[in-house]
């Protein structure tokens, strides 16, 4: 099997779990926040909506320069915006992944704002770290409503609230 095909299916799992997750933010939780210095809840939903589409970025393109390129999140103020944002973003790297050729990915990647270099990697590896980003922000929501008392999935197996676990 191609690493193409790997960070295909892998994206796909990772989106019904992260499906699961967005559905439950109530619309009226978007603006909390659990400490100043995090994300509120609609900028972090947002973000793990918008995840699938670096993997288009970074098939697709040689870097990211925040300086000079107009990248901006789109404005979501529901929870069925967030989950038709994923849907789209979704399927923009399930079309990049499928039409991409495999010696691309060691071609070198780079996350930059003008002469400042955040990262420099090989595209492969910027796949590979949006697919564990989402994972990592998903977990980060978890936390936030867990805080707010909102039951959350499972996401490798059942959460504490489900399942009878506690």
């Amino acid at each position: 099997m191609t690493l193409l095909k790997i960070f295909s299916e892998e994206l796909e799992s990772e989106a019904a779990i992260t499906r699961k997750m967005l559905e439950r933010i109530p619309d009226d939780k978007f603006g909390w926040q659990p400490h100043p210095k995090s994300m509120t809840i609609k900028r972090l939903a947002t973000h793990i909506s918008d995840l699938p589409n670096w993997i288009a970025m970074a098939l697709t393109t040689d870097e990211l320069d925040f300086q000079n390129n107009n990248w901006e999140e789109p404005d979501v103020n529901t929870t069925a915006g967030l989950l038709a944002n994923l849907e789209k973003a979704v399927a923009n790297g399930q079309n990049a992944a499928a039409n991409a050729k495999e010696e691309i990915l060691d071609e070198p990647w780079v996350l930059r704002s003008g002469d400042q270099i955040y990262l420099t990697t090989k595209k492969r590896e910027m796949v590979r770290t949006s697919l564990n980003q989402i994972t990592h922000h998903r977990a980060q929501l978890g936390v936030f409503l867990r805080l707010l008392d909102i039951p959350i999935p499972g996401s490798y197996g059942p959460s504490a609230d489900e399942n009878g676990f506690a």
